[in-house]
């Protein structure tokens, strides 16, 4: 990688680019890339969205939330469940499911992260933080 200066930079020794780096894995924490050039935070890239750069460090998220948007899906399942798109407090958004009622999930709702990898679908699990004043 080139620095903007034209003089070239050294990687870190064992840091991959991009991707996250392997590690035991851990059920309590979302795993998310910060670019070292802009400082955008994102989930699961190669590259920054904003900047197109490559060097990527890996960091912990608090697992702290707010619901930016939530569905009701009820295609390939048994029972109606809930697709949500949480923008975490250190400003990536990922996508998972809030625990409660399909329909008691609403945009603007705070959720703290209940496990990192739901073992039948794989993606994040969130439960609300305060109950919904509706």
């Amino acid at each position: 990688m080139y620095h903007h200066s034209g003089t070239a930079v050294q990687q870190a020794a064992g840091s991959a680019t991009g991707v996250l780096e392997p590690g035991v894995p851990d059920t309590e924490a979302i795993l998310f890339q910060r670019c070292t050039w802009c400082g955008t935070a994102m989930y699961h890239r190669v590259l920054c969205p904003v900047c197109r750069g490559s060097d990527l460090r890996t960091e912990r998220s608090d697992g702290t939330g707010t619901v930016r948007h939530s569905t009701v899906v009820h295609r390939n399942t048994p029972a109606a469940r809930n697709v949500s798109l949480i923008e975490m407090a250190e400003g990536f958004v990922v996508r998972g499911r809030v625990m409660g009622p399909p329909i008691g999930i609403h945009s603007g709702d705070r959720v703290r992260l209940s496990t990192a990898k739901d073992a039948v679908r794989g993606e994040p699990v969130f439960q609300l933080v305060d109950e919904p004043y509706r």
